[in-house]
C-alpha cells in the first residue's frame, strides 16, 4: 500500500516563531520518509486546502527549511477562515475530503490556536463520517496564550519577552523627559479576553513604585475613577506613570473602552483604540502630557527578540505532532507540560481536541495584585522562564536574513472551488 502523505496548515494570527514548528514538522517528516509520504503545505490555511492550493515541501532545500526556525510570519500564508457548521452545509467538508482523495493525505497537521482546534476536530470527525480517514493533529500557537490544557502556547513566550523589553525600555525614556514633559506613557497590546500578555509587563517592576505601574486586564473590570486616580499617585510618587493596557479591556458592563464594531469571520470584534482612549481620560481629567504606543503586529513579528524557551517548544510541538501521527493519535492537540520540580523545566503530552476547541485559558485571579494593576509574585514564578533565554536570527548588512521559500504550487487535480 502506497505511504500516505500529509498536509500542514497554519491558521490565524501568526507568531514570532510559528514557522519554527514548520520547521520541526518538515524535518520530522523527512526523518520519517519511510513511513510517510510527501508533505504538502496549503496556501493560506484551511482556504488553501479547499482551494486545492497545496505547496510541495520536498523540493526546498534542507538549508531553506532549516532556515524557517529563524524567520517570523507565516511561510506558507495564514488565513482567519469561519468553515460552516457541517449541520448547515456540508460543502465545505466534502471538498476536503475531495482535495485529501486526490492527493493521498492521510496526515493533516493544523498550526493554530482556539479556532483553529475546532477546524482540527471537524476535520477528523467528517473523515470518520464520510468514510475516509484522516489523522488530524492540532499544533498549539497563539500569542495570547489563551489555549487550555497547556501550559503555555508556542508564540507566547516570545511576544512576552518584546512586551517586557519594550516597557522597560520606554520607562527609561518617560523617566528621563518626565520633569519637563511627557508625564504618561500608555503602551497598547494584544489580548482579547485574557491579560498574559500584559501581564508581562510586569516582569520588569522588581520593586514598589517601579513601571509599568498600571496593568489593565480583561479579567479585571474597568474602573474610570479608580484608574485616574492611580495615574495621579503614580505621577505625584514618581515623576510620571507607565501605563501596559490589553486591547480586550472592558467596562463591568462588557463594553470595550474602544467602542469596536466590527467584527471578523470568528464574530471577534476588530479591537484595537485602547490606548488613545485613556490618553484622553487622563488629559481631560489630570491635564498631563502623554503618549502612547500600539505594539500591534510588532510584539508578535519580532523575531531578532525571540525567547529561547519559545523557540525550543515551538520546534518541538511541530516535531511531535508527526511523531504523534505516526503512532496512530488522532483528534489531539500536543500539550506542553510544566515539571512539577522548583527548577522549571517542560515536557510534551497531549490533550484531545474535544477538550480545547472553543475555549479559553484566561489569568488566575491569583496572578493579578488586590488592586487589579499589577501582578503577583506567582505570576512572576510562571512567565519569567517562558521569556529565558535568547535565540538570535542570522544577520545579513546589519539585518536579520529571512530568506523566503520557493513555495512551489503542485498541478491541481480536482475541479475548481470557488469559497461561498
Amino acid at each position: 500500500m502506497a505511504k500516505k502523505n500529509a498536509l500542514y496548515a497554519q491558521s490565524g494570527g501568526v507568531t514570532a516563531v510559528i514557522n519554527t514548528s514548520a520547521c520541526g514538522v518538515i524535518e520530522s517528516c523527512r526523518k520519517n520518509s519511510d513511513k510517510m509520504g510527501i508533505l504538502y503545505a496549503a496556501q493560506n490555511g484551511i482556504i488553501g486546502v479547499l482551494q486545492e492550493n497545496l505547496i510541495d515541501t520536498s523540493l526546498e532545500s534542507d538549508i531553506a527549511v532549516a532556515n524557517l526556525r529563524h524567520i517570523p510570519g507565516g511561510a506558507f500564508g495564514s488565513c482567519r477562515y469561519k468553515m460552516k457548521d457541517i449541520a448547515d452545509s456540508d460543502s465545505e467538508y466534502k471538498r476536503l475530503i475531495e482535495v485529501f482523495k486526490a492527493h493521498n493525505i492521510g496526515y493533516f497537521f493544523y498550526n493554530g490556536g482556539g479556532d483553529s482546534a475546532d477546524t482540527c476536530l471537524k476535520v477528523s470527525q467528517i473523515s470518520k463520517s464520510m468514510g475516509y480517514p484522516i489523522q488530524a493533529i492540532h499544533i498549539p500557537k497563539t500569542i495570547d496564550n489563551d489555549l487550555p490544557l497547556t501550559d503555555c502556547s508556542p508564540g507566547f513566550g516570545s511576544v512576552a519577552k518584546y512586551v517586557a523589553v519594550s516597557t522597560k525600555e520606554a520607562s527609561l525614556d518617560i523617566a528621563s523627559m518626565a520633569a519637563s514633559s511627557t508625564k504618561v506613557f500608555i503602551l497598547e497590546v494584544m489580548g482579547r479576553h485574557a491579560g498574559w500578555i500584559a501581564a508581562a509587563s510586569g516582569l520588569v517592576a522588581k520593586n514598589q513604585g517601579e513601571p509599568p505601574h498600571i496593568i489593565l486586564f480583561p479579567e479585571v473590570a474597568f474602573d474610570r475613577e479608580a484608574f485616574i486616580t492611580e495615574v495621579k499617585n503614580s505621577v505625584e510618587q514618581s515623576g510620571y506613570c507607565v501605563v501596559v493596557a490589553s486591547e480586550g479591556v472592558t467596562y463591568g458592563d462588557g463594553g470595550l473602552l474602544s467602542g469596536s464594531l466590527s467584527e471578523d469571520a470568528f464574530g471577534h470584534k476588530q479591537l484595537g483604540g485602547v490606548a488613545p482612549a485613556l490618553c484622553t481620560m487622563v488629559k481631560n481629567a489630570l491635564g498631563y502630557k502623554y503618549h502612547y504606543a500600539v505594539a500591534d503586529y510588532l510584539q508578535r513579528s519580532a523575531r531578532h527578540l525571540a525567547s529561547k524557551t519559545d523557540v525550543d517548544q515551538a520546534y518541538a510541538v511541530g516535531q511531535a505532532a508527526v511523531e504523534k501521527a505516526l503512532t496512530g493519535k488522532n483528534a489531539i492537540m500536543v500539550s506542553i507540560e510544566r515539571n512539577s520540580t522548583s527548577t522549571y523545566g517542560w515536557s510534551l503530552g497531549e490533550v484531545p481536541l474535544s477538550s480545547v476547541a472553543n475555549r479559553e485559558k484566561k489569568m488566575p485571579r491569583s496572578f493579578i495584585s488586590k488592586d487589579g494593576f499589577g501582578i503577583t509574585q506567582e505570576a512572576r514564578e510562571y512567565l519569567l522562564p517562558l521569556i529565558a533565554g535568547e535565540d538570535y536570527p542570522p544577520y545579513k548588512n546589519g539585518l536579520p536574513h529571512y530568506p523566503k521559500l520557493q513555495n512551489k504550487l503542485i498541478t491541481k487535480r480536482c475541479k475548481q472551488w470557488t469559497l461561498p
